[in-house]
């Protein structure tokens, strides 16, 4: 009994090791695959989909009219103030597009 539990606390510490052996690893690669982050303008760039996530610099307006949806703070109840949008803010898009889509 006691060798049967020696040999399960020797494979439980193995793969302890290996797993965060797994995870140290994982976490060099991908810093060192990060590029320089996104700033600025660079947000400006981004496609609409139906979720979006306010970039630095960005406004409910021009978000609006970057991606076609006059409805913005109509379908987003979490926000109370138009004027406080802020880099970070989740936003629910639909663009007339998927509007026309879905009238069909």
């Amino acid at each position: 009994m006691r060798i049967s539990l020696a040999v399960a606390d020797a494979a439980s510490c193995y793969c302890a090791m290996v797993l965060l052996g797994l995870i140290l690893l994982g976490s060099i690669r991908e810093s060192s695959m990060t590029e320089e982050p996104v700033k600025g303008s660079h947000f400006f760039d981004r496609p609409c989909d139906e979720i979006y996530v306010v970039g630095e610099g960005e406004t409910l307006n021009t978000i609006s009219e970057k991606c076609d949806d006059p409805f913005i703070v109509e379908q987003n109840p979490h926000i109370h103030d138009p004027d406080d949008v802020y880099p970070g803010l989740v936003i629910k898009i639909t663009s007339s597009k998927s509007r026309k889509m879905m009238k069909r």
